[in-house]
């Protein structure tokens, strides 16, 4: 098995109300894995500017090993505004940094030294970063895992490239308002949220699929079983990065021994206490992990 849990794809600044944080699914992906005593590393790419030596700089206050290439565009920045429930609504900036990520000899080493990735579809917005994604995955190990956090976002999707993403993959995430974008764009038979599920991992030959439906729980379908947690009653500071934190705490888990039911459990609080605190990626505390 190899070596790095990497999260490939966007790396970015959220601009918040009340300032700007570190942000990007991949990278804080990586950054909730590593808490979990593994190697954690995000993949992206950067401009030749201010913002991109901060973010630099904010990786390595958070410990967070990267391969970031320097390409000839703005690092990326996403408007961040949040409702009255600290719920985030994004204006994500276009032809940045991270739309442009080459594929380069260091990168393939990178993928051949893998034991995890998680890439998702806004990155996949752009050809050139899709192509390099999918470069990647195509040289990772066999036995490394592959999860497609779906993280649907404005319009930077179609249904080419998530259903190449599907078959891709061994772990899909996905939350309950893209389960029905999804209904409505693959015409997914059945009412119910487990026949969609137990749809999609049959006709994309899953391992498992990850559901998750906000203040009404989630959901782990796998082969022969299925885990359901209720999502716990907390305050509230913003939930950017709470699903990432989910993500990653759930590979995390997988990946140092824990059971599918077990790494849930530990998912959930996770993700939990990330909507806690402001930003996507808090020190997560001993008694969780």
């Amino acid at each position: 098995m190899g070596k790095f849990v990497i999260g490939i794809g966007e790396a970015l600044w959220d601009m918040l109300p009340e300032g700007k944080k570190l942000g990007g699914a991949p990278a804080n992906f990586a950054y909730h894995a590593s808490q979990f005593g593994l190697e954690g590393l995000a993949v992206s790419a950067i401009g030749h500017d201010a913002l991109g030596e901060e973010l630099v700089g904010q990786l390595e206050e958070h410990a967070l090993p990267y391969h970031l290439a320097r390409v000839d565009y703005p690092t990326g920045t996403v408007q961040v505004t949040l409702d009255s429930q600290g719920v985030p609504q994004y204006e994500i900036k276009t032809g940045v940094a991270w739309d442009n990520i080459p594929y380069t000899k260091e990168l393939a080493d990178l993928a051949a030294n893998c034991q995890a990735v998680c890439f998702g579809s806004l990155a996949q917005r752009s050809p050139v970063s899709r192509e390099s994604i999918g470069l990647f995955l195509d040289a990772v190990p066999e036995d490394c895992l592959k999860v497609f956090d779906i993280n649907l976002r404005q319009d930077f999707y179609n249904k080419e490239v998530l259903e190449a993403s599907f078959r891709r993959c061994d772990i899909l995430k996905i939350n309950d308002e893209e389960l029905v974008v999804m209904a409505r764009l693959f015409n997914l038979p059945g009412l119910a949220l487990e026949e969609k599920c137990r749809y999609l991992i049959k006709e994309y030959n899953l391992k498992m699929l990850i559901l998750t439906c906000g203040v009404n729980g989630s959901y782990v379908f796998f082969d022969g079983g299925m885990s359901f947690l209720e999502t716990p009653k907390v305050q509230v500071a913003d939930t950017v990065g709470a699903g990432d934190s989910f993500t990653g705490a759930f590979v995390g888990s997988l990946l140092t021994g824990k059971s599918v039911t077990e790494a849930h459990e530990t998912a959930v609080k996770v993700s939990a206490f990330v909507c806690t605190q402001s930003g996507a990626m808090p020190t997560i505390p001993d008694n969780l992990k």
